[in-house]
């Protein structure tokens, strides 16, 4: 059944604002995309009236959820402080502070403000596959580590948490859209043996995702836990490049046990992956490691190594930084070429180089996470 935009319309007009106004006309909503039965759009308001706005922001994803033939409902709440607005007012001399200054400290060495949140059920780890700019093959790598893992034993899972450049559809072949169970939550797709979403499976390949920090970030949750995970040992997440508030967000947010850092040898990239590797640490995330990508050129006729980025940088700043270094993964044609032909090398040269050195990493990571999936 085709879902039009004109049926959530009617729908939000029935869910009355703070105000008792309805929603449609309250003059705070974003443009609504609808693309096959998935449903898109942000709830903008003030920020000193976001609190309100909450509850209304679910009512009206409740309510176009129920809608028939909507599968996918992805509303956030935006707020901001409109332009000119005064600033909080002083506190008076010795009077009580605002409820905005009630922050616990969160003191060196103490739990992570993530270990507070609820795990995903079934669940035992999730990890971050991170890096602090794109193009450095952070995508490629957190599929191969995957499957990698994959090969050691472990049931594992993968999101494509890149809201604005999703690859993962591209990067294992899948062109379906996935379904709901009795639910309403969505299936992972499974390929390779691993259970995979993606926001790309939601929506076209060439649709240009010009979401707000809010929406990214309801896209993100929705993904965790409205999707049927089932029992796996390890979830990886492919995250967004960059240290915005996006990526921040969501490590203080999701109960990760570790991230991972992708850099290329060069020192931009280094800069780079270094303030990565301070952002999870600001929220006491572990860093499991640092992988070196495209540590060097490895001539597929002739077998020559040439070093076009330079090589060694990220060994050096692990051992700088004091965090694990993961392994060296080369530029090479066939890796380039298993990724854009949907079959990862790990699964298209299970028995090749390139192959074992992602399961190596695999295990470097395995091992540092064997208490927490023993736990389990």
């Amino acid at each position: 059944m085709s879902v039009t935009q004109q049926q959530v319309l009617d729908c939000l007009a029935k869910v009355m604002s703070p105000r008792g106004t309805a929603l449609t006309n309250a003059n705070v909503l974003s443009a609504i995309t609808v693309t096959d039965g998935k449903v898109f759009f942000s709830i903008n308001v003030d920020a000193a009236e976001a609190r309100a706005w909450e509850s209304v922001r679910a009512q009206a994803e409740n309510a176009v959820r129920a809608i028939p033939g909507v599968s996918v409902a992805m509303i956030a709440l935006t707020a901001e402080r409109k332009a000119g607005a005064a600033a909080p007012a002083p506190r008076p001399a010795g009077g009580v502070p605002p409820a905005s200054a009630h922050r616990h400290p969160h003191p060196p060495g103490a739990q992570s403000p993530m270990a507070r949140q609820a795990e995903i059920p079934g669940i035992s780890a999730v990890i971050a596959v991170a890096s602090g700019k794109g193009g450095v093959g952070k995508s490629t790598t957190a599929l191969n580590l995957a499957l990698g893992l994959r090969d050691l034993g472990l049931r594992v899972g993968l999101l494509d948490a890149d809201i604005y450049g999703p690859s993962v559809p591209r990067l294992t072949g899948i062109r379906e859209k996935p379904q709901l169970n009795d639910d309403k939550k969505m299936i992972p797709l499974q390929r390779f043996g691993l259970s995979i979403m993606s926001i790309g499976f939601l929506v076209e390949e060439d649709t240009a995702m010009i979401w707000r920090g809010p929406m990214v970030m309801s896209a993100i949750t929705q993904m965790l836990r409205d999707v049927a995970w089932g029992t796996l040992d390890v979830l990886v997440v492919d995250m967004p490049p960059g240290t915005g508030d996006a990526q921040l967000t969501l490590a203080q947010n999701v109960p990760l046990k570790g991230a991972v850092i992708i850099s290329t040898p060069q020192d931009l990239s280094l800069i780079d992956a270094r303030r990565g590797l301070a952002m999870f640490k600001k929220v006491n995330v572990p860093v499991l490691g640092i992988v070196e990508n495209m540590s060097y050129f490895q001539c597929p006729h002739c077998g020559a190594r040439s070093d076009i980025f330079g090589h060694g940088g990220a060994r050096h700043e692990a051992e700088k930084l004091g965090v694990p270094f993961l392994g060296e993964i080369p530029l090479h044609i066939a890796i380039r070429t298993a990724s854009d032909s949907g079959t990862p090398v790990v699964e298209s040269e299970p028995d090749g180089p390139h192959a074992a050195i992602y399961r190596a990493i695999g295990g470097k990571v395995r091992e540092q996470l064997q208490g927490v999936i023993a736990a389990a």
